[in-house]
């Protein structure tokens, strides 16, 4: 990179798997272990990737049990406060298949089309021109049943988590941004202990897909 020369930022904005949730020590995955910082070494000195992760975070719903994690509500700061933005990653949607939000996947796309829109309407926060990709998540698994996640997130979520692919990809196409479903990444699994957050390997394989992607986009 040039002397002088502005980094391309990216904003990567999503719930605990990309604030680096581990769900076999109950922590963070380290800075050499994260999606979004191997992301950065990948992509080389020309970038810089702003991890805005948040565990719980939706779409658009508020949750009645959990205060600020309605992603709609926390967008437009977000962006400002990275501006210039060359380009926003939205990973959400797990969260919004808890039992209690009451939604189907075709709802929550609908949700993630809202926040889209909200993004790109906040012009003033990116460089040339609002540039979203939106990822699919990798769906919950079935063995979620039996962790101390099911009562969390009720029954149904894994079906409609499978779901988000297919209404995600068919958002992208309608609003103009790009798509990526982390879920047909080979390899890609969610860890035992409540399969629902990824693993390590799989951090590492999402942000070698992404390196792949991304110089296409900006």
């Amino acid at each position: 990179m040039q002397e002088g020369k502005m980094k391309k930022t990216i904003v990567a904005f999503g719930d605990s798997n990309t604030h680096g949730y581990c769900s076999q020590t109950g922590g963070r995955f380290s800075e050499e272990e994260r999606w979004t910082c191997l992301l950065e070494q990948y992509l080389g000195n020309e970038y810089r990737v702003m991890e805005e992760g948040l565990s719980g975070r939706t779409t658009v719903f508020d949750d009645p049990l959990f205060e600020g994690l309605n992603g709609l509500s926390a967008i437009t700061q977000c962006l400002l406060t990275h501006e210039p933005v060359d380009l926003l990653i939205i990973m959400l949607g797990t969260n919004d298949t808890k039992a209690r939000f009451c939604c189907n996947a075709e709802n929550i796309a609908k949700g993630l089309e809202r926040l889209a829109g909200k993004a790109m309407s906040t012009t003033g926060a990116f460089r040339s021109g609002p540039r979203l990709l939106l990822i699919a998540p990798a769906p919950i698994e079935e063995g979620y049943a039996s962790t101390s996640a099911a009562n969390e997130m009720g029954p149904g979520c894994v079906e409609k988590s499978r779901q988000l692919a297919f209404w995600y990809e068919d958002l992208a196409k309608r609003i103009g941004c790009s798509f990526l479903d982390a879920g047909a990444i080979d390899g890609i699994r969610m860890h035992p202990n409540d399969y629902m957050h990824l693993d390590k390997k799989s951090h590492e394989l999402l942000a070698r897909a992404l390196a792949e992607l991304i110089p296409s986009i900006i």
